[in-house]
């Protein structure tokens, strides 16, 4: 038999916050989990009414048959929250230590349970996160999720299985349903991107490089001035780190926050104070140290500020 490990000792992975109209906090991940990869990922919330000194208890809003992997969310203007997030049968696959190890559980999911929820999912609340519409399809998806724009649509950059490029989905209907408009014909290394858009308008797309040497793994950026409908030619920040979730300050910097996955290992924040034209690489700020390199995924608040 499977043995599950306590509850206190559970992995939780991949999380995203966001500061609502009421100034909670609300952090979406996938919890339950055994390890990095296992069949029992749940998309889970947590909320906190005080600035993030104490938090709820976890609240399990989608448990599909397979490993609910990342958690987007955001707030939008009508006051829906939305998340984002995929499913994936990698518990299975020989690459991995576990196929061994959850081989009876993969071998209990059935072919329908397979067609109907693999693949890449955001989902919708109308009351603050008590209760959830049914999950709608996305072409692609990336561990933050989408934004909002100031013309009110949300747009989506991810990873589409099986795609050399980065897809570029928009929503005009507040998450409801999703269309694809373009796509970032990028390197096949470039994954898990996140995007913003500037106050002035243009957008700035920053993602994950995927190559075998770590040391060369620099996070990569493309810009749109045409609301995502064409994008400049993906080049290097020169910032080393993985993956990216990058905001606006109310000072009008650029925040990005990251992993980084080399010896001193850790979280990591750098600043651009020009729009992404240039980064802020002599300056990097250390957030928190770490044991190993099993980390990164850190997301910024709405409510961050830096001092000039």
């Amino acid at each position: 038999m499977l043995k599950r490990v306590p509850e206190a000792a559970r992995y939780i992975a991949w999380g995203t916050i966001a500061e609502l109209r009421s100034h909670e906090l609300i952090l979406a991940f996938s919890g339950d989990r055994d390890s990095h990869v296992c069949p029992w990922g749940k998309t889970q919330i947590i909320r906190s009414s005080d600035q993030g000194q104490t938090w709820s208890e976890p609240r399990t809003i989608t448990s599909t048959p397979l490993d609910d992997r990342d958690a987007g969310v955001i707030q939008t203007r009508s006051g829906a929250l939305v998340v984002s997030w995929f499913t994936s049968l990698a518990f299975e696959e020989p690459r991995f230590s576990t196929a061994e190890r959850y081989a009876r559980h993969a071998e209990k999911v059935t072919a329908e349970e397979r067609a109907e929820w693999l693949g890449h999912w955001v989902r919708r609340s109308e009351d603050g996160g008590q209760t959830w519409q049914k999950p709608v399809r996305t072409v692609s998806s990336a561990p933050h999720g989408p934004i909002q724009l100031h013309d009110g649509r949300l747009l989506y950059i991810g990873k589409a299985e099986g795609s050399r490029g980065i897809t570029v989905e928009q929503s005009a209907d507040d998450g409801r349903s999703w269309s694809v408009i373009a796509s970032i014909p990028q390197p096949s290394d470039l994954v898990e991107p996140h995007l913003v858009e500037l106050a002035g308008g243009g957008l700035v797309a920053l993602f994950r490089r995927e190559l075998p040497d770590w040391s060369q793994r620099f996070i990569m950026q493309s810009e749109s001035a045409d609301g995502g409908k064409t994008w400049s030619p993906v080049h290097s920040t020169g910032i080393l780190g993985l993956p990216p979730h990058v905001i606006q300050l109310r000072n009008g910097w650029l925040l990005v926050v990251y992993g980084y996955r080399v010896e001193p290992y850790g979280e990591r924040a750098c600043v651009s104070r020009d729009g992404g034209k240039t980064w802020d690489v002599d300056h990097i700020v250390t957030l928190a140290g770490a044991p190993g390199p099993d980390l990164g995924y850190p997301p910024a608040s709405s409510s961050t500020t830096v001092r000039s």
